[in-house]
């Protein structure tokens, strides 16, 4: 809770302050999440802390399910804020978002470690109210980087925030190689990633990918990039077919290919 209760604060002051310097015609700006533009991120985080605070989805005319880039319930139900605030101006969306951030921030300074600890429904299942928190501030932090995207401008590339959020996306690595990249048996892979979250990432696959501190022989692939490309790809927002030449690969590339392919795995 002392960890991640004040970067979760500091996450939701970060977009206020990215928020309120935004013109009329900036909130309207589309950004690479379909058919969301500033404003409906925004509408997107006060629905989920509003959910958080017990605060019902609002009722709404149009069926959300039907939308294009609706594909399953959680998105449907995210559907039902942005709609619901898709007429309202910039100015007073912002003034929503900090009406739901000043009531979650009194919740969440009330709280206990044992609190943190209660088993919860969470984007992942049954876990601890904190986990749910942390992957608040991964949400939080990637709609950071999505606005500031949208505006050519940089986001919170690295730091204790970044180091927290991206925990959500390194801890997938080897479900990402073995599950979805289809890592054959016995394959070794080393992911090389340079820039704010550089690290170096070892998963050898033996019956299932687990990530290993070093790897027991040399890799059969190697894949290198920078971390906020690594992080764009793993959260849906690029495609590596349209980055390949910001991506090295090494040993058997077609294994390589095939996990940068399949980087996306948020839902």
């Amino acid at each position: 809770m002392e960890t991640i209760r004040p970067l979760l604060l500091e996450q939701f002051a970060a977009l206020d302050e990215l928020l309120a310097g935004l013109t009329d015609d900036e909130w309207k700006t589309p950004t690479s999440l379909p058919g969301w533009t500033i404003k409906d991120i925004t509408a997107h985080l006060i629905g989920t802390e509003s959910m958080l605070s017990d605060i019902d989805a609002p009722r709404v005319e149009a069926d959300v399910g039907s939308f294009p880039h609706v594909h399953n319930d959680i998105a449907a139900f995210n559907e039902l804020w942005v709609e619901s605030l898709r007429p309202v101006p910039g100015a007073e969306v912002l003034s929503h978002y900090r009406e739901i951030i000043a009531r979650r921030t009194d919740e969440l300074d009330a709280m206990t470690q044992a609190d943190f600890e209660k088993e919860s429904d969470t984007p992942v299942g049954p876990a601890p109210y904190g986990r749910f928190m942390r992957i608040r501030v991964f949400d939080c932090w990637l709609h950071e980087l999505d606005i500031c995207d949208a505006l050519g401008s940089t986001g919170s590339e690295g730091g204790p925030r970044a180091e927290l959020a991206s925990r959500e996306v390194f801890g997938a690595v080897p479900f990402i190689v073995g599950k979805r990249g289809k890592a054959p048996e016995g394959a070794r892979i080393t992911i090389e990633l340079s820039g704010p979250l550089a690290r170096t990432i070892h998963v050898e696959v033996h019956g299932r990918a687990s990530e290993v501190p070093e790897l027991s022989q040399p890799a059969t692939s190697t894949i290198a990039m920078d971390s906020s490309l690594f992080v764009r790809l793993a959260g849906g927002r690029e495609r590596a077919a349209d980055r390949l030449d910001e991506i090295s690969f090494g040993g058997d590339s077609e294994v390589g290919r095939r996990i940068v392919d399949n980087l996306a795995f948020t839902i």
